[in-house]
């Protein structure tokens, strides 16, 4: 027998699922989930993203960007904004800090994950822009494979320029290559997005 929080959460579906069918917004619909059903906002939030979850909703924006430059204005760009800050971390982490205990570490934390996770990161946001592409745990295996494959190639094409394989270089390239990676793939991200809009 099922409990009375699963029946609300089943019956907060069922109103959703009508509501949404009906053309109504997301707000609307959890209000009229909540009266229907009596159930609190989070359970009826925690219904709509099951729904979403079972594949049974899908949800658009209504007022899509429509520019890449709105898209990085916008809460969809949040992954941008932060490897953005974090590339400015790490480069604070190497020329700002002292180079000595226990600063160091932070550097070396930093500049392995720079190396090691950041350049794979970007180029998977860039070939798989939808979130349903991948899921969390093939995205980071990817990133870091990617990112052992790319790190070494940007090394060898270092090795044949006057500035050489040094630190400096190292940080300029690994930051150009994660900043052109990251803006592909928010244009790729834009247009989808976009796209998906259109299609409903």
């Amino acid at each position: 027998m099922s409990s009375p929080v699963d029946q609300r959460q089943t019956r907060a579906k069922e109103v959703l699922l009508t509501a949404l069918a009906g053309e109504m917004s997301v707000t609307e619909a959890l209000t009229r989930a909540r009266q229907g059903t009596g159930a609190a906002l989070t359970d009826a939030s925690r219904a709509l993203y099951s729904l979403v979850e079972e594949k049974r909703v899908t949800l658009t924006d209504p007022s899509p960007p429509g520019t890449t430059i709105e898209y990085l204005g916008r809460g969809y760009s949040f992954w941008f904004w932060g490897a953005m800050a974090y590339l400015a971390v790490t480069a604070a982490s190497i020329y700002l800090l002292p180079q000595y205990s226990p600063f160091i570490y932070v550097r070396y934390v930093f500049g392995a994950v720079a190396v090691l996770y950041f350049p794979g990161y970007t180029l998977i946001e860039a070939l798989y822009p939808k979130k349903e592409d991948l899921d969390s745990l093939e995205r980071l295996a990817l990133s870091i494979g990617l990112s052992l494959a790319l790190v070494p190639l940007v090394g060898l094409l270092l090795n044949y320029t006057p500035w050489g394989i040094r630190l400096e270089p190292i940080v300029v390239s690994l930051s150009i290559l994660g900043v052109s990676l990251a803006l592909v793939a928010a244009v790729r991200k834009e247009s989808y997005i976009r796209l998906a809009a259109k299609a409903k």
